[in-house]
């Protein structure tokens, strides 16, 4: 006999409300490599800067977009051999004060059911 093997549900869902979990993935190379790293393509890191975020402050990003998914709901996107893609859609308060709109991109995975932040782009 198999043991069934339990995964934890990461989403809180009510309806269609779903929320990122507060302890999802984000990995820190994500900012400190990419998203604030100025690029020649799809670059992010200039769009970041008007609301304060650089390479300097990482951390910063890091609370911004927590502070997003604690208080926004997240729309499913897709699904694939992966897993569940979600939206989070709304506003980044940068350390100057400034406001940027952004779409956070978030993966459910199929494979541990964790969920992990993918990348940001502007909104």
């Amino acid at each position: 006999m198999v043991a069934a093997m339990h995964v934890p549900l990461l989403f809180s869902c009510a309806g269609s409300n779903v929320k990122i979990p507060d302890d999802s993935i984000i990995p820190f190379e994500k900012l400190t490599r990419y998203l604030l790293v100025a690029k020649t393509r799809n670059d992010k890191s200039k769009y970041l800067a008007q609301a304060g975020f650089t390479p300097e402050n990482p951390e910063a990003l890091l609370e911004a977009i927590r502070f997003l998914t604690g208080s926004v709901e997240a729309e499913q996107e897709r699904t694939s051999e992966y897993g569940t893609f979600y939206l989070v859609k709304g506003e980044l308060i940068g350390v100057n004060g400034v406001k940027i709109s952004v779409i956070t991109i978030w993966l459910e995975r199929k494979a541990d059911g964790k969920c992990q932040f993918i990348t940001l782009i502007p909104g």
